[in-house]
């Protein structure tokens, strides 16, 4: 193969992922929407979340905030395919996943130690513009909680 082929190959390799993360619903950035949405007492609440690629991967960035108003910052980067992936600087979990139930439609799992300590559903509405996102779990003090957050796309 020449060197011409072989970059036009890369090239319209790189267009099909590319395009493949646009047309992903999911994919973008988020903000909360506080008056559309309802939190447990002691519930953190994800102020904004991205989505973005990764390569083959997708990179999930959260910022928010915890029920005593200290910032928190976390990271993942994987595939939604039900797989755990490592997360950084939650602190509740050390793994997640996220699997894919229909175009608009995605579960996931955050784990500590091999156990289920958060998991929830993001539903992206039909028009693109919003998502609610339903969550049970715990927080890092334990106590249960649940959250029914509503983000708006930006």
């Amino acid at each position: 193969m020449n060197r011409r082929t072989m970059l036009l190959a890369l090239a319209v390799g790189f267009v099909g992922v590319t395009a493949g993360f646009a047309a992903d619903p999911n994919m973008g950035s988020w903000k909360l929407n506080e008056a559309k949405s309802t939190f447990s007492p002691g519930a953190p609440k994800n102020r904004t979340v991205i989505y973005e690629a990764a390569g083959e991967n997708v990179k999930v960035t959260v910022d928010g905030v915890d029920s005593n108003g200290t910032s928190l910052h976390n990271e993942w980067t994987g595939k939604f395919d039900g797989k755990d992936y490592p997360i950084t600087g939650s602190p509740t979990g050390d793994m997640r996943s996220y699997k894919r139930v229909n175009d608009r439609t995605l579960t996931f799992a955050e784990k500590k130690g091999g156990k289920v300590v958060t998991s929830g559903r993001v539903v992206v509405s039909v028009d693109g513009k919003s998502r609610t996102v339903t969550t049970t779990g715990t927080n890092a003090s334990g106590q249960k909680i649940s959250t029914t957050a509503v983000y708006d796309k930006q």
